[in-house]
């Protein structure tokens, strides 16, 4: 199955696709329905760029690129040559007359407006985003806790970093922060478009972070500000998306001297051709060398380039994901290895307990309140359910702290002196009891480090087989002897298999990263079809992995979502960060997906492999198509004095001054024929670079030389027919 099947890359998701259908805002998203992006040829939108457009046309904007900028000093002189001819001070040379000087000045301006129209279309695409989420970002009012403990209300224009405030049901998160205190729901359908309102609470690394704009439907919740105004999460998603930072990435950059590189050679050949004409003993028109000279170098690419960037910088933002820079979304499209983290990538992330089981000689009702005791102040997903198993066969056991004897769950959390949280250098948790005794659950070896003697044989061998059944096994320790085993299990997501296939077949490897064990690892990492896995990972082994990967010449990408994966997301080529996560991760990432869905990276990969793929093609094509405008205007230049030159007008032009026209005004209309294309992206196809690089080259390669001379042909009859020329 190819990848452009199952990854629709012109529609995007959720917020945008809705939008896209016409349906209205989700509930509390932009006021009135406020609608995102549009189809690349809606009216309102093609009626916006055109002033934009005619704005560009300055050379202060198109000095920055060197091709246009050419063909706008090429317009401006054969328009001179026009007004001179017209006025008599400039006399016509070489047959080409008022008529023929005119119309090739307006092509040739034509040819810099459709480029300057095709920037502006890319452009007012990422202003009508940046509209809609502008109209979520509205002045509230804040709640702001003094330094004595008493609240001032405040407008949300004056908050700064550091600030706590306290937001109550109903009420608008007035800035980016961090929950310190308090549990609710927020509903963020105002940024990510999905109404279903998200759970908030402090101390955990995926659900504290909270952005402003968003609507707090139940509770209240005190939030520590981590974004002066101007600097939030919404202000620099709306100035990324409308462009308004937006550099030029390192490729760009490079094929940007390329072109000059080109245009300069070109500039040469054509000086050349004056006194080559003076010596063969004709006058070569002015007007048909600079014809020829903007039909020669790359102005298909030169037009394009930019639209190429924005838009692909448009197309990541439909599916939810802010990228820091073009350069990133470009990164994306080089990345050959993938760090994934199995939990929440690979599997649903979902992980519960499914048994507990005694060690050999320790009754179940001892090694379950072990599990108890252990999990009792667990917040985490893991820690309630195996709170909840051990509570359910303790009732039915009989035992207290049972589901049904809430004295006897309370006097057994009584006996907690303080929770030792999970740590993934430790890779356990548990508690602390007022005793002074530890009761603890976590890996397998990192709870053998610490027993008074071996762990038992029967334990080893459950934990194994569990492991080789892709569940996760947790020990339990009480002081120095181990009472019991725990079984966690979690499901792979569906259709990574393929998926992973697919990058294989394109040269990328994926890796997954874990807590687990090797066996448990395994067995995941062979279900999900994944190339290679880290098992019992810590914060540290990612960076360790990415740097040995960028050393031997890889592009790595990985996703994270908690303040230990900021530094491994920093070191990333293509850091993606969730939105639901910590403020560190966000800030050292360089992309952070609104969906907070970290299998999103598989989107984002494509979406940067197609950037690289359209500009490759469109610059092929505009290499490629050189080849009939030289047949075109050569011959029509020097055939009166080598009459033999006829013999290189294949295409049977119908005069010298309709071939130079012809060739000129296609060389403009290509430009518009492939604005679509260059906004919308090539179809991208999961293949090896090699069948990318041949598929390409023939459609693009070939097709640049065939369809110039169809065109021309077709434009030379309809010039000759209505006696253009």
């Amino acid at each position: 199955m190819a990848f452009h099947q199952s990854i629709d890359l012109s529609r995007g998701t959720r917020r945008f696709q809705r939008f896209g259908r016409g349906a209205a805002a989700p509930s509390g998203g932009a006021p009135g329905g406020a609608p995102g992006p549009r189809g690349i040829l809606d009216p309102e939108l093609l009626r916006a760029a055109l002033p934009e457009s005619l704005r560009k046309l300055h050379p202060k904007h198109l000095v920055r690129n060197p091709v246009m900028f050419v063909v706008e000093i090429t317009a401006a002189l054969v328009t001179l040559i026009a007004l001179g001819n017209a006025t008599g001070l400039q006399p016509t040379t070489g047959g080409g007359g008022l008529g023929f000087q005119v119309q090739v000045a307006a092509w040739l301006w034509f040819t810099v407006l459709f480029a300057t129209y095709a920037e502006a279309i890319a452009e007012a695409r990422g202003r009508a985003q940046a509209a809609s989420l502008r109209r979520t970002r509205s002045v509230t009012t804040a709640h702001r806790r003094r330094a004595d403990g008493t609240l001032e209300e405040v407008g949300s224009s004056e908050l700064r970093r550091d600030d706590i405030v306290e937001v109550r049901e109903g009420e608008v998160i007035p800035g980016d922060g961090d929950v310190i205190a308090g549990v609710a729901f927020v509903n963020e359908s105002a940024v990510t478009g999905e109404s279903a309102p998200v759970l908030k609470e402090p101390g955990t690394d995926i659900r504290s972070s909270v952005t402003g704009g968003t609507t707090l439907t139940s509770d209240t919740l005190v939030i520590r500000i981590t974004a002066n105004p101007g600097e939030t999460f919404l202000d620099r998603m709306i100035a990324l998306v409308e462009g308004a930072k937006r550099q030029r990435t390192p490729n760009e950059i490079a094929l940007t001297i390329l072109l000059a590189g080109l245009t300069i050679v070109f500039l040469l050949a054509v000086v050349t051709l004056r006194p080559f004409g003076s010596y063969a003993g004709t006058i070569v028109d002015t007007v048909a060398l600079m014809a020829l000279l903007v039909c020669l170098i790359p102005t298909t690419i030169g037009g394009l380039l930019s639209s190429i960037g924005i838009a692909g910088m448009d197309r990541v933002a439909r599916f939810n994901v802010l990228a820091m820079s073009g350069r990133a979304v470009e990164a994306s499209g080089d990345v050959d290895v993938i760090l994934l983290d199995k939990t929440g990538t690979i599997t649903y992330g979902n992980r519960m307990a499914a048994s507990i089981t005694p060690a050999p000689g320790v009754p179940e009702i001892e090694a379950l309140t072990a599990a108890l005791v252990a999990s009792i102040r667990d917040e985490t997903p893991e820690g309630r359910s195996i709170v909840t198993l051990a509570r359910e066969r303790l009732a039915a056991l009989g035992a207290p702290a049972g589901t049904q004897d809430d004295p006897g769950f309370a006097s057994l959390a009584a006996t907690i002196a303080e929770e030792i949280p999970f740590r993934a250098e430790t890779r356990t948790s548990g508690s602390r009891l007022v005793s002074g005794g530890l009761v603890l659950k976590g890996a397998m070896d990192a709870i053998a480090h610490d027993l008074d003697g071996a762990m038992p044989p029967e334990i080893l061998d459950a934990s194994n087989h569990l492991a080789d059944l892709g569940a996760t096994p947790l020990a339990i320790r009480d002081g120095g002897r181990v009472v019991g085993l725990i079984e966690l299990k979690d499901t792979v997501k569906e259709g990574l298999v393929e998926r992973f296939a697919e990058f294989r077949r394109m040269g990328i490897r994926t890796v997954m990263v874990t807590g687990d064990n090797p066996r448990t690892a395994a067995t995941i990492a062979r279900e999900a079809g994944v190339d290679d896995f880290i098992a019992e990972a810590k914060p540290e082994d990612k960076i360790r992995f990415i740097r040995d990967e960028q050393a031997e010449g890889h592009l790595v990408a990985m996703t994270g979502d908690g303040t230990n994966d900021a530094p491994a997301l920093a070191q990333a080529d293509v850091g993606l960060a969730m939105n639901s996560g910590t403020s560190a991760a966000k800030e050292a990432a360089n992309m952070v997906d609104l969906d907070s869905d970290p299998t999103k990276l598989l989107e984002v990969i494509a979406i940067g492999k197609q950037l690289l793929i359209t500009r490759g093609s469109i610059t092929t094509f505009s290499i490629a198509n050189d080849v009939a405008k030289y047949f075109a205007i050569v011959p029509a230049m020097f055939v009166s004095v080598y009459p033999e030159l006829n013999a290189l007008n294949v295409m049977g032009l119908n005069t010298p001054q309709s071939a130079i026209l012809s060739a000129v005004i296609f060389n403009a209309l290509i430009i518009v024929a492939l604005i679509p294309l260059a906004l919308r992206g090539v179809s991208f196809r999961a293949a090896p670079a090699s069948v990318l690089l041949r598929r390409n080259l023939l459609i693009y390669g070939l097709g640049g030389i065939i369809a110039p001379f169809l065109g021309i042909k077709a434009i030379d009859l309809l010039v000759t027919a209505l006696h253009l020329a």
